[in-house]
C-alpha cells in the first residue's frame, strides 16, 4: 500500500498548523510529518486501530442526548497532533493567567463593590439583568477572592495565527479529562517520539487541581475533598468519575450528603463525616434546593448557608458564572485596564452587542455576514452561522434578537485554523480551536497546552463532540 503524502495535503484560505502559505511544512511540525511520511498505510491504519482499542480498553467516552435517549460514544482523536511551539505558548499562557485574573476581580466586585458600576465601565444593568447572576451571593468573599477557581478558555487561531479568545466557561467547564487521555493514548502508540523530543507534560493538572482544593479548605491538617456529581446520566459522568479516582477523593451525589448546624457532611459506613472542600459538577440552580431550583433532586438543601458561612469551600462558587456571559466577554479587555491597569495580551473576537441599538442595528443589516450567539447557550447550541444560513433561518435569528436583544451577541466571522486530520485514510485540512484550562487558588497553574477540538465535518465550524465533533492531543514543543 502507498505511504501517506503529505505533498497533496493543501490547506487554502485559513491559517493552516502544519504547512505554510507556500505549502511548505512548517519547521516545528516536521518531527510527527516525517515520522508519519515513514509509515506505510497499513502501519498507520494499525497505529489508529491501535488507539481506539486503548480508549476501548481504558473507558473514554463522552454522553450524546437524542430525541429523549441517551447513548455513550467512544471518544473520537485523532492521531494526527495539533504542535504549538514553547515561545509562542510561553505568551499565550501569561495571556490566560491574566484573564483569568481579571474574571475573577470582576466576578468579586460583582458581589462586594462594584467599583466597575460606580466608575461606568460596564452598564450595571447588563449585569443584574443576567441570567447568571446570583442576588443570593451579594457580600460573600471566598477564600482568596477567587470564584472561578476552574476556567476553561477557548481559542481560536485566525488567518493570521494570531491566538484569540472566544469565550471562557466559567461555571462547570468540563474536558479536561480528555485533554489527559489523549495524551496517555498518544504515548502509547508513538513512545518514540515522546522519548526522542521534549514535548511538555499535561499530567500534572490534576495534583495542581487537588492542591488548589487544599489550598481552599480551613482544615489544612487532614481535609475531606469531594466531587459532586448529578449521576451517571451526565454527559460528563466520565470526567467526574477519571478526576475523583486520579486525586484520590470521593465521588458523591447530592443523596450522600447533608447539611446539620451549617456544616456539610457525608454519609459513610462509619457515620457521618464533615467535607471541606467540594469541587461541584452541577449548575448554581440546582445546587441547594432550598435557596434555587425548589425541584432539583441532585443537590444539597442547606449547602448554601454552609458555604455562606465559610463552613465548606466550593469550586467554581455559585454565582461564578456571572461572568460566563458572551456579553459580559466583550468587556474582558476593559476589566484587565481596570483591574490590573495591564493592556490585554491576547486579544479577543470583535463582538456587537444587540442590547445596544446601533450595534443591534448593524447586526440585523448584516446578518448574513456574521455569526450570531446567544448569551448563556454552551455546546455550539443556538449559534448562527450568517453565511451558511437559509434566509429563513436569518429571519427566525432577526425575530428572536428583537424580542431579546440582551441575549444575542453579533461576531465576524473567524475562519478558524485546520489542522491535518485523517479521514478515510487521507491527510484533510480540518479547522480546530483550543481549551486550555487554568487553575487559580492561593495561586495559578495554566496548563501546557489543553484540549485541542476537531470539527471531523468538512468546513464545518463546529468543534463540539456532542455535535460530531473530534479531538487532537496537543504538543506544547521545545525546540
Amino acid at each position: 500500500m502507498p505511504k501517506i503524502s503529505w505533498e497533496k495535503y493543501e490547506a487554502k484560505k485559513v491559517f493552516d498548523e502544519y504547512v505554510e502559505e507556500n505549502q511548505k511544512l512548517r519547521p516545528e511540525t516536521k518531527i510527527i510529518s516525517n515520522f508519519i511520511s515513514k509509515y506505510s498505510r497499513k502501519k498507520l491504519l494499525t497505529t489508529v486501530k491501535n488507539s481506539e482499542n486503548a480508549i476501548s480498553q481504558r473507558g473514554v467516552t463522552f454522553r450524546v442526548y437524542s430525541n429523549d435517549k441517551i447513548t455513550d460514544h467512544y471518544w473520537p482523536l485523532d492521531i494526527i497532533p495539533r504542535i504549538i511551539k514553547k515561545k509562542d505558548w510561553n505568551k499565550i499562557s501569561k495571556g490566560l493567567a491574566q484573564r483569568v485574573r481579571a474574571l475573577n476581580f470582576f466576578i468579586h466586585d460583582v458581589y462586594n463593590d462594584q467599583k466597575i458600576f460606580k466608575d461606568k465601565i460596564i452598564p450595571k444593568n447588563i449585569i443584574l439583568n443576567s441570567g447568571n447572576f446570583r442576588k443570593e451571593c451579594i457580600g460573600i468573599k471566598p477564600p482568596f477572592n477567587v470564584w472561578a477557581n476552574i476556567c476553561g478558555s477557548d481559542l481560536v487561531r485566525d488567518i493570521n495565527g494570531e491566538f484569540l479568545a472566544l469565550e471562557d466557561n466559567l461555571r462547570v467547564p468540563s474536558g479536561v479529562s480528555y485533554m489527559l487521555e489523549n495524551r496517555t493514548v498518544m504515548k502509547s502508540v508513538f513512545p518514540e517520539i515522546f522519548e526522542k523530543h521534549k514535548i511538555s507534560p499535561v499530567d500534572e493538572y490534576c495534583s495542581k487541581l487537588y492542591s488548589c482544593m487544599r489550598s481552599l479548605s480551613k482544615n489544612k491538617s487532614n481535609p475531606k475533598l469531594a466531587i459532586l456529581t448529578p449521576g451517571v446520566f451526565n454527559s460528563a459522568y466520565f470526567e467526574h468519575v477519571f478526576l475523583a479516582q486520579q486525586m484520590g477523593v470521593e465521588l458523591v451525589e447530592g443523596s450522600d450528603l447533608f447539611v446539620e448546624d451549617n456544616k456539610v457532611f457525608m454519609k459513610t459506613v462509619y457515620g457521618k463525616e464533615q467535607l471541606h472542600t467540594l469541587y461541584r459538577r452541577i449548575d448554581d440552580l440546582f445546587l441547594d434546593p432550598k435557596v434555587f431550583n425548589k425541584s432539583s433532586l441532585v443537590g444539597v438543601p442547606g449547602i448554601f448557608n454552609a458555604w455562606k458561612k465559610g463552613n465548606i469551600s466550593i469550586l467554581n462558587a455559585p454565582g461564578s458564572g456571572v461572568a460566563d456571559d458572551k456579553v459580559v466577554y466583550s468587556y474582558v479587555p476593559k476589566m484587565i485596564k481596570f483591574y490590573l491597569n495591564e493592556e490585554p495580551i491576547i486579544n479577543q473576537v470583535e463582538t456587537y452587542l444587540c442590547h445596544e441599538k446601533k450595534q443591534m442595528d448593524y447586526v440585523i443589516q448584516n446578518i448574513a455576514k456574521l455569526v450570531v450567539k446567544p448569551a448563556n447557550e454552551s455546546g455550539g447550541y443556538g449559534i448562527l452561522i450568517g453565511p451558511r444560513a437559509s434566509k429563513k433561518e436569518l429571519d427566525e435569528c432577526v425575530k428572536k434578537i428583537k424580542k431579546n436583544p440582551r441575549n444575542y451577541i453579533g461576531q465576524k466571522v473567524v475562519s478558524l485554523s485546520t489542522s491535518p486530520t485523517l479521514i478515510n485514510n487521507e491527510l484533510d485540512p480540518r479547522h480546530v480551536d483550543l481549551r486550555p484550562f487554568i487553575i487559580s487558588g492561593s495561586n495559578q497553574y495554566v496548563t501546557q497546552g489543553g484540549l485541542t477540538r476537531v470539527a471531523l465535518k468538512k468546513g464545518s465550524l463546529i468543534v463540539n463532540s456532542s455535535q460530531g465533533g473530534g479531538s487532537k492531543d496537543t504538543w506544547i514543543l521545545d525546540n
